[in-house]
C-alpha cells in the first residue's frame, strides 16, 4: 500500500466498556502509526435500536460472558475498569450530547478525549451516573475545562442542533449497514473501506492498513 495516509473513524459511546479499550489503543497508535484519527460520538441505544440487536445486559449468556471477558481485557489492555454491581437502568443519551456538544465547541485541542475518558471512569471505575447532568458537570471540570466552559457546554447539549448531530452520527454508522453495536471502526485506505467490530480486530485492521500491530502498548517496543 502508499505511504498515504490512513483514515480511521472511531465510532463510540460513553457507555461502552469495549469503546474505552478501543479509543485508549488507537490513541497510543495515534503517532505510531500513520493514520488520521477521527472520534465520531455516537449513540449506542441508537445502535442497537436501529440495527435489531439486543444489548448484552438482557441475555444472560452474553452478560456472564461479557463479565470475566472485561476483566481479561482490562488487565490486557492496561485500562483498569470494574464491572459495576447493578448495571444503570439509564442510558447515555444525555452523557453522549454532552460530549456531542464538546466536540462541536472544542474542535482543536484534546478536550474531547479528556472528557471522554472522565466519562469513561466515572463509569466502568467509580460508577457514578452519568446520565445526570451534574455528573456531567463534574466530569467536565475534572477534565480541566472551566465552569464557564462546562455551563455553556452542557446548554448547547440541549439544542437542537447538537441533538440532531448525534443522530447524523449514529446513522452514519447504521448506513454501513453491518452495524450493530459499539465500538464500531472505519478504515480508509487508497479509495478502500473496511470496518470493524469491537476491540479486539486491531491485528486484522493493522493487515488492512498496511501497519504492523505491535500489541497494546506499541510505545513500550519504540521506546
Amino acid at each position: 500500500m502508499s505511504n498515504s495516509r490512513k483514515i480511521i473513524e472511531l465510532f463510540y459511546d460513553v457507555t461502552s466498556p469495549y469503546s474505552w479499550l478501543a479509543f485508549e489503543v488507537l490513541c497510543r497508535y495515534r503517532n505510531v502509526w500513520n493514520i488520521n484519527l477521527k472520534f465520531k460520538p455516537a449513540y449506542l441505544g441508537g445502535v442497537i435500536y436501529g440495527s435489531g440487536n439486543q444489548p448484552p445486559g438482557l441475555n444472560p449468556c452474553k452478560f456472564l460472558y461479557m463479565v470475566s471477558d472485561l476483566t481479561l481485557l482490562s488487565k490486557y489492555f492496561g485500562v483498569p475498569m470494574y464491572r459495576p454491581s447493578v448495571l444503570p437502568e439509564k442510558d447515555s443519551l444525555n452523557a453522549m450530547r454532552f460530549v456531542t456538544a464538546v466536540a462541536e465547541r472544542e474542535k482543536e485541542g484534546d478536550a474531547l478525549e479528556r472528557v471522554s475518558k472522565e466519562l469513561w471512569k466515572r463509569m466502568w471505575r467509580t460508577h457514578q451516573d452519568i446520565s445526570q447532568f451534574s455528573s456531567l458537570t463534574e466530569a467536565g471540570l475534572k477534565a480541566g475545562l472551566s465552569a464557564n466552559e462546562v455551563e455553556e457546554i452542557l446548554t448547547l447539549s440541549k439544542s437542537q442542533p447538537i441533538k440532531d448531530k448525534l443522530k447524523r452520527v449514529t446513522q452514519e454508522a447504521l448506513e454501513y449497514k453491518c452495524c450493530f453495536g459499539l465500538p464500531f471502526i472505519v478504515c480508509h485506505v487508497n479509495g478502500k473501506t473496511e470496518v470493524f467490530f469491537g476491540s479486539d480486530r486491531f491485528e486484522l485492521m493493522a493487515y488492512f492498513i498496511g501497519e504492523k500491530w505491535m500489541g497494546p502498548h506499541p510505545n513500550k517496543l519504540t521506546a
